[in-house]
């Protein structure tokens, strides 16, 4: 059984994670955001997994460029889904399922390890 990976192709963390997946030798699957959009079952499991906090990514551009509005639905919850799906940008990338269905969000290599 492979991992699921999702992100956006182009994104820096994302290439980081895909590249070494690859060097070691981890099968994995690719599910780009920017192509496919946001698999909404997935959304709602990553968020009950991780939470908002550590599924939105704060530090980007595109959560520097939403209005107060957004951002605070978002963190309260009021408009999460639809707002994530919209701007997939905010979702910490790559999110990885794992296939004991662990959840992990963003790249280091100690992480994946124990795929390898």
């Amino acid at each position: 059984m492979s991992l699921k990976v999702y992100g956006i192709s182009n994104c820096d963390t994302v290439k980081k994670a895909r590249k070494w997946l690859e060097a070691n030798h981890i099968e994995y699957t690719f599910h780009d955001f920017k192509k496919s959009g946001v698999p909404q079952d997935n959304l709602e499991a990553w968020l009950n997994a991780v939470g908002v906090e550590t599924l939105v990514n704060k530090r980007g551009t595109t959560w520097r460029k939403l209005s107060d509005s957004d951002k605070s639905d978002i963190e309260s919850g009021a408009k999460t889904k639809e707002l994530l799906s919209e701007h997939s940008s905010v979702i910490k990338r790559p999110v990885i399922e794992t296939p004991s269905g662990d959840i992990i969000t963003g790249f280091t290599a100690s992480q994946l390890e124990k795929y390898a």
